[in-house]
């Protein structure tokens, strides 16, 4: 940090034109003469490259002819163009309006540089309105991108927080969301003679706060279009099984001592135990039967706790007996030869 915050430092000098080099943000100059290529008749995103029937007479792997494809793309994908979205949260009209991208004219850095005030590193930007964008990515998958660089502690847990937000967040069905209303107005309705009127209005709220949280839920356009037309919400390559995890679980708890429980260890240093059940020991002490002595008081007690806990399942068989039912983790213990190598 102390040499990346040095402008004379060679490292800081060459972590600069690394990042300048690597990301870009203006849109590339015209080419002269360049020849008419597939993404100047379609859209950039639309067409593979530069190379396309019907399109000959040049090299498509000449500089000019990728700068001028690297333009269209840029030009269709990179720009942004203020929409009300950008001024949604802009509720005080009394001031004036900021993209809330944080993409304007005015938001132009010739050099990159670092600014020891704030600690940080702040590149280029030749035009305040094209997203950040590597040159071999955009011309690999052909739509908008972005790219940031990421050299603090800050924001790398602030791009971590992002993206484990944004793929984990549970958006309700929209069948789960109003039976659950419907269910919820069937009991709001069912008044009590004895409720006093600030029940009654308290379960009026409370009904209005429902139908406006349905209201308010945010639906993309696929969305909307897998449920008009029926579509499935999801699609496998592949048929998948159970797996009871729980059985697994504790098989795994029952067999293997637990990591606090090794300093109180005294007769051995380790036991590595297999699914079978046989222990492999690698104390002498162990080695002289002194194996169960060596096993503290704690994972004990927690072997009685785990086998109070266990329940056991029953079934009946065809002739009607009652017989222990197995579980997944006797099946994959036991499991003959033939499908030994099958992963869990």
């Amino acid at each position: 940090k102390n040499e990346a915050s040095d402008p004379d430092s060679p490292f800081c000098r060459r972590l600069i034109a690394f990042l300048d080099d690597t990301i870009s943000n203006s849109v590339p100059a015209a080419r002269s003469n360049c020849p008419i290529i597939p993404s100047t008749d379609f859209h950039p995103c639309s067409v593979k490259g530069t190379a396309m029937l019907g399109y000959h007479g040049y090299d498509s792997d000449s500089e000019e002819v990728l700068q001028q494809d690297l333009r269209n793309l840029v030009h269709s994908c990179q720009v942004h163009k203020h929409t009300v979205t950008c001024y949604k949260y802009c509720k005080d009209s009394s001031k004036p309006k900021e993209c809330r991208f944080g993409l304007d004219d005015s938001n132009i850095v010739f050099e990159s540089c670092f600014d020891p005030d704030m600690g940080e590193l702040n590149l280029r930007c030749l035009d305040g309105l094209v997203n950040n964008f590597n040159e071999t990515i955009l011309h690999a998958i052909r739509c908008n991108m972005d790219i940031k660089f990421i050299g603090s502690g800050a924001s790398a847990k602030a791009v971590l927080y992002y993206i484990t937000d944004y793929i984990t967040k549970s958006q309700l069905k929209a069948h789960v969301a109003y039976a659950t209303l419907e269910r919820a107005v069937r009991r709001l309705d069912e008044q009590c003679p004895e409720d006093s009127e600030l029940t009654i209005r308290a379960k009026k709220l409370l009904q209005k706060c429902a139908y406006f949280m349905i209201s308010q839920q945010e639906l993309s356009a696929q969305q909307v279009n897998t449920y008009l037309l029926d579509f499935k919400d999801h699609f496998t390559s592949h048929k998948y099984k159970n797996l009871y995890w729980v059985q697994i679980e504790n098989l795994v708890d029952n067999k293997l001592l637990s990591p606090e429980c090794q300093p109180a260890c005294k007769a051995f240093k380790s036991v590595l135990t297999t699914f079978t059940g046989d222990p492999v020991v690698t104390t002498n002490e162990a080695l002289d039967g002194n194996l169960s002595s060596g096993v503290c008081d704690e994972h004990k007690s927690n072997d009685a706790l785990a086998e109070d806990d266990e329940e056991v399942g029953i079934a009946v068989g065809v002739d009607g007996l009652l017989i222990a039912k197995a579980s997944q983790a006797d099946d994959y213990c036991y499991r003959p030869v033939s499908v030994e190598d099958l992963c869990l």
